[in-house]
């Protein structure tokens, strides 16, 4: 069984797909951190993300090692820079055989990301395309950064948010949309167990 997630930023798709790969007992991939690792490497090695031929480089030689620190490739400034590296279509195709060979493997997986549904694996066997007001998602990682102790404003994060958001949407390959046979689930007043348990039902019933 294949579950493709998509979503904008702090929509709570990497939460729900942690827990609904746990529920149906599927592995899980969170392909956000593969671009996340990419661009991690370009700043990590002092280059720029917006030089293609670096960012490409970087692609090429990521391996699965890159992904294991999460919460340094969560930190500030990775998400933005991960953005410039994902709209690269170099990169995007380097990174869609290590997705489709994890989907493949035994006993299914559910991926979240961008573009699951439509490029990566558009014969998924359930879709699920989940969003939430930029207001409401800048409010969500705000919270989650102020938790964390970084130094950030609500003003400052929800710039962000549609700053990416724009980004994604508009990039010419892997561009963010739901796919046509996706289920939309809006988590803008759901908390995660009310999205879990939206989430579940609508899966079941696909």
């Amino acid at each position: 069984m294949i579950i493709a997630i998509d979503g904008p930023a702090a929509s709570g798709k990497g939460t729900l797909a942690r827990r609904i790969a746990a529920h149906f007992g599927l592995r899980h991939l969170d392909t956000g951190l593969l671009y996340r690792a990419v661009a991690r490497i370009v700043l990590d090695a002092g280059d720029d993300v917006n030089d293609p031929d670096q960012r490409r480089a970087a692609a090429r030689a990521l391996d699965a090692g890159a992904l294991t620190d999460e919460a340094a490739l969560r930190a500030p400034g990775i998400g933005e820079a991960a953005s410039i590296v994902a709209a690269d279509p170099e990169v995007r195709q380097a990174m869609l055989a290590f997705q489709r060979g994890f989907a493949a493997g035994t006993p299914g997986a559910v991926l979240d990301g961008r573009d699951i549904g439509t490029v990566v694996c558009p014969d998924a066997d359930a879709k699920l395309f989940v969003t939430a007001t930029a207001e409401a998602r800048a409010e969500r990682r705000y919270k989650e950064m102020a938790s964390n102790g970084t130094g950030v404003s609500y003003a400052q994060v929800l710039e962000d948010i549609r700053r990416r958001d724009a980004r994604d949407s508009s990039r010419a390959v892997a561009p963010l949309r739901p796919a046509d046979d996706a289920h939309l689930l809006d988590t803008t007043d759901l908390d995660i167990e009310a999205a879990f348990r939206a989430a579940v039902d609508l899966i079941s019933g696909s």
